[in-house]
């Protein structure tokens, strides 16, 4: 499982930047105003990148009292930098487990103080899927807006990293 799992996180930073350039093309104004009800897509993406972070602190013990403030990030360049030390982050843990870790029982405290513990693949595969859910939202509106990041799809990013 652990092969599949580095493949879904590739993926996912893969699908970030591609969102990510796509919410370049947007004016500050689109980029930080709610669209109907829906947040805004910095929000969106915000919300994406500090709640990957949040996971990737507690899988190393620790456990953040809250996300981060969208307001921290006024454009899109002052995010992508921020995520990029989270996805370094990420891949340099998932280079370090084996598949008998997968296994264990990681717990946390989350943002309302409560304690919880789930199996490390849980927890891995949880992140992978809120942040896939996020970038859809994203994406949507992006499109919306005449800034489609185009097709995120899974076996797409296989095909454009070359033969099987």
């Amino acid at each position: 499982m652990l092969e599949e799992i580095r493949a879904l996180y590739a993926y996912g930073a893969w699908a970030n930047a591609r969102v990510l350039d796509s919410a370049e093309q947007l004016d500050p104004e689109r980029l930080t105003t709610d669209v109907d009800g829906f947040g805004a897509i910095r929000d969106t993406l915000v919300h994406t990148a500090s709640a990957q972070w949040t996971w990737v602190e507690r899988w190393h013990g620790n456990s953040p009292v809250q996300l981060w403030d969208p307001a921290e990030f006024p454009d899109v360049e002052s995010l992508r930098t921020r995520w990029a030390l989270v996805e370094d982050a990420t891949s340099a843990y998932l280079a370090t487990l084996d598949e008998p870790e997968l296994a264990r029982v990681v717990g946390y405290v989350n943002f309302q103080g409560e304690a919880w513990s789930y199996p490390l693949w849980q927890q891995l595969l949880h992140q992978a899927n809120h942040a896939t859910q996020h970038r859809s939202e994203a994406a949507q509106l992006l499109t919306r807006f005449g800034c489609s990041p185009g097709s995120l799809d899974f076996l797409v990013f296989f095909d454009e990293q070359g033969p099987h």
